[in-house]
């Protein structure tokens, strides 16, 4: 229409308002895993019953109670209707909708399984959450546990014994050398409180942006996998999630450097990573999937046995998934064994700090009565 007014074309931008209250609060809210599942199983139901697609995805963004997933459906909706696929337009959603998720709908699409693909994503999903949710849930008392500690020998050192120190030194009484210590320090945190906390927000800051670049990421990632204990139970859950992203891959027809590609990209340690990319371009010269998984200490030798029988078999898909069961079963024991020791240690530290305060008061005190004051 600009054309055949005579006018020409020299830029488009879309309008931009300085404020969208609905797109702030839809950046901060978060979709839950819960509600890409249920939207999963509710779309392959309504899909088996006969709705079409565009029908069914309208139900469904307006049944949703996430936010962030409305407008994602809201966009995916006006794709479609533009005649893109439901995979391509779910991928433009990477927040919501990963790519091994997309790549498995496109198969789908094109086999024409696509119900039974979304049930199958549905599951994968919640048993990668049913493994995550066990180890916060298990971490939880530890953690509420450690930070209560922290704020109550604070509160004390800051406010309890600088009033003490006051009282002690009205008296004039020499006091023991544990009792000066804490009510030192406690008058240090009074006055320079602010300041060290600056300090060590500052210093979170930089350790996070650091953890976020490359090489922060990729040395925290190793850090994780080399801890006494918990080291054996982050790498045993990133194998268990590995071995089910490739059976689940395998088994819906992809070619495994492709697979090994996928499951490399949905993981989330920086070390697996980099193993799984070796082990991609060591199949591309024709080594296959064990022998260079055998060279890389980062595969533990039940899965690298498991992937050599199911390459000799035909099996791998059944194989991977035995091992991520098994690594995953093994994981669950050994962080109840983690958190059976971490909470006696908890107990035994918080009655160490309580006793010792409790030492510096008596102390002081019987330091005054032998004084005569």
């Amino acid at each position: 229409m600009l054309s055949y007014s005579g006018y020409q074309v020299v830029n488009l931008k879309p309008i931009t308002h300085s404020f969208n209250l609905e797109k702030i609060t839809t950046r901060f809210s978060r979709t839950k895993p819960t509600d890409i599942i249920l939207f999963y199983r509710q779309l392959a139901l309504l899909l088996g019953s006969g709705i079409d697609i565009l029908t069914s995805l309208e139900l469904l963004q307006e049944q949703t109670s996430s936010r962030q997933l409305m407008m994602a459906l809201g966009e995916v909706i006006s794709e479609l209707r533009g005649g893109s696929q439901l995979s391509a337009a779910l991928r433009k959603h990477p927040k919501l909708f990963s790519g091994t998720s997309c790549r498995l709908l496109h198969i789908g699409e094109e086999t024409g399984n696509f119900e039974s693909t979304l049930r199958h994503l549905a599951d994968h999903i919640e048993k990668e959450m049913a493994a995550t949710k066990g180890v916060k849930g298990a971490l939880m008392y530890p953690i509420m546990a450690g930070v209560l500690t922290v704020v109550v020998v604070v509160v004390l050192i800051t406010f309890v014994f600088p009033a003490f120190g006051e009282l002690y030194g009205s008296m004039g009484a020499e006091l023991p050398a544990i009792t000066q210590i804490l009510i030192d320090a406690g008058n240090m945190f009074k006055s320079y409180g602010v300041y060290i906390f600056m300090v060590v927000v500052a210093a979170i800051i930089l350790g996070l942006a650091y953890a976020r670049s490359p090489a922060g990421k990729r040395r925290w990632d190793r850090l994780i996998l080399r801890l006494p204990l918990v080291g054996r139970v982050s790498h045993l859950k990133e194998l268990a999630r590995a071995c089910r992203n490739i059976s689940l891959l395998f088994q819906a027809g992809l070619p495994m450097t492709e697979v090994i590609r996928l499951t490399a990209q949905a993981s989330g340690n920086k070390v697996i990573v980099e193993s799984m990319e070796d082990v991609e371009q060591s199949m591309l010269k024709g080594e296959g999937l064990s022998q260079p998984m055998a060279k890389n200490p980062i595969f533990l030798p039940l899965m690298v046995q498991m992937v050599r029988i199911g390459e000799e078999t035909g099996n791998l898909d059944s194989n991977l998934q035995a091992v991520a069961q098994n690594y995953e079963i093994e994981a669950e024991d050994k962080l109840k064994s983690l958190i059976g020791m971490i909470q006696p240690a908890m107990t035994i530290t918080i009655g160490l700090v309580i006793g010792l305060i409790a030492l510096s008061l008596t102390s002081a005190m019987y330091s005054i009565y032998g004084q005569g004051i």
